[in-house]
């Protein structure tokens, strides 16, 4: 009976992270407007299931925040867990843009925020302010700098664009030189932040073919 509440519970966890990945993936491409429906297929679930679960669209909402503000607070706790300032503050930094935080912004307003949302929210800027005032009693991070301007820059690098276009065109063999083009660009943006000279930019120069071959007609896509 106990391995089996242990595997529903892991199911459960799997599905959560699944319905995480694609509202933010639903979410960058139809704000608000995002269905359940949307959501559920990019996710792999059906809705029937997603509704026994989560009997609106405000709890899966309240879930999925619940679920991005933990993976925020563990990110912070892990930056402070390390002995460097700057690795800490740019773990924590490169984990939250990765996991994305800025996707989730469009149903900011439309759902009851819960006390365990606050709770953890208060715990997670409380982590970062850390990591921000330690970074700058070790003078690696710039003095201006403040930890509402670090998640301002966080949201904001979240998202690429151009990766998200090239999704929807399916240009896959321009994917992984925007991947690129993106690591170097969110490497530049922080390195802005530090108080001592830049490091080495990961990746290879991007090339103008990003730009360029998006405007390439695709097979069966001209317009007419």
């Amino acid at each position: 009976m106990t391995r089996s509440r242990s595997w529903r519970s892991e199911e459960v966890a799997r599905n959560d992270r699944a319905l995480l990945s694609a509202a933010r993936e639903v979410l960058a491409a139809d704000g608000a407007h995002a269905s359940v429906a949307a959501i559920a297929a990019r996710a792999g679930v059906g809705v029937g299931s997603l509704y026994r679960r989560y009997r609106t669209k405000q709890e899966l909402f309240q879930r999925l925040c619940l679920i991005a503000l933990r993976e925020y607070l563990d990110a912070a706790n892990e930056g402070l867990a390390m002995d460097d300032p700057w690795e800490g503050l740019i773990h924590y930094a490169m984990a939250s843009i990765r996991s994305g935080p800025g996707s989730l912004a469009p149903v900011a307003g439309t759902f009851d925020v819960t006390e365990e949302m606050t709770e953890l929210a208060e715990r997670g800027d409380r982590a970062v302010a850390e990591l921000v005032a330690r970074a700058h009693m070790a003078g690696v991070l710039r003095a201006e700098v403040t930890a509402v301007d670090l998640e301002l820059l966080i949201e904001q690098l979240s998202k690429s664009p151009l990766q998200e276009q090239l999704q929807r065109q399916g240009r896959t063999e321009l994917y992984d030189a925007a991947l690129n083009a993106r690591e170097r660009i969110i490497t530049i943006a922080l390195d802005g932040l530090r108080a001592a000279p830049a490091g080495v930019l990961p990746g290879q120069a991007p090339g103008y073919e990003l730009f360029t071959m998006r405007w390439a007609p695709q097979e069966g896509g001209a317009a007419e």
